[in-house]
């Protein structure tokens, strides 16, 4: 009997948590975007993630973690972060909830290229060829040229940029400080950042009965896929994980045909399914390499 069946099986279990909690937090963000803004559901989202860390804190007995060293990187990351998930929240609310997870999708390319600048790290030719395949991919999803460029398509491609810096200064950050104080002060800061932002035009809308249940969705969804993923990577390789967090694609289109009316669009699914060959066949390569790195003959 083949061991691994299992650590495959529990970490499928673990994605389909991630593909529920990030498609209730897209659709939470739609409903919600009728009553708040997006900086007001930036703050509403992040009090409810400093009462859950909070909690998991005390809980664990972890306080003694949280740390004020690199605090400049922690509102770096948490800049990048906030300035991501604003851009994806009004892209949920100006286009079919499909195309936002496609263009999302590339935020591993825009890993690809921007490490080499940030982290020094080597830009190889199989690198390379990932990220071209990538583009064309974003190519294919927006269509330039053969339908208008809208703000929504926009901003979710530039979310999917803010997240990949967001993605490799939490890389750097995890030599120094642990998960407990990343995600304190990534909610703590980001309160801060949404406050100011949803104050800035000297009214905040509050919560009401009805976008109560949505609020608290968006910050437990939120913190809930990324704990997903997180065990999902901790028992199965990349290259079994990538696979299953594709399948948050079609799982959306369908949601959005079924709750909001949207088409099929086969554009989108075509270029979702050319960028995702791309990040795949860089998962795999860096599989290989991890392996050979690993091997007995290398510890000689």
């Amino acid at each position: 009997m083949d061991s691994s069946k299992p650590q495959i099986g529990k970490a499928a279990l673990w994605m389909t948590g991630a593909i529920a909690s990030f498609s209730s937090m897209a659709i939470a963000g739609r409903e919600l975007s009728v009553t708040h803004d997006t900086f007001e559901i930036m703050f509403y989202r992040s009090l409810v993630g400093i009462c859950v860390v909070a909690l998991i804190l005390s809980l664990t007995g972890k306080w003694h973690q949280i740390s004020t060293f690199k605090l400049g990187l922690h509102g770096v990351r948490n800049l990048t972060h906030f300035a991501g998930q604003n851009l994806w929240f009004y892209a949920v609310t100006a286009i079919p909830l499909a195309q936002v997870f496609a263009l999302e999708f590339t935020q591993p390319i825009w890993v690809i290229l921007l490490s080499p600048l940030l982290l020094k790290e080597r830009l190889t030719p199989v690198r390379v060829l990932s990220a071209l395949i990538g583009f064309v991919g974003i190519l294919i999803v927006a269509r330039p040229g053969a339908v208008p460029l809208s703000a929504g398509v926009l901003a979710a491609a530039l979310s999917a940029v803010f997240f990949a810096l967001t993605t490799i200064s939490t890389k750097t950050l995890t030599r120094f400080a642990s998960i407990g104080c990343i995600m304190f002060w990534l909610t703590v800061m980001q309160a801060f950042l949404g406050l100011i932002a949803a104050g800035a035009d000297g009214q905040i809308t509050l919560p009401t009965l009805t976008t109560m249940p949505f609020l608290l969705l968006v910050g437990l969804a939120g913190l809930l896929a990324h704990y997903c993923i997180t065990n999902a990577l901790a028992i199965a390789p990349a290259t079994i994980v990538v696979p299953f967090d594709f399948a948050r694609l079609p799982t959306i289109a369908v949601v959005g045909m079924i709750l909001y009316h949207e088409p099929l669009d086969h554009w989108t699914l075509l270029g979702a399914a050319v960028i995702f060959s791309g990040i795949f066949m860089n998962v795999q390569a860096e599989n290989r390499n991890s392996l050979a790195t690993d091997s007995p003959h290398n510890h000689q």
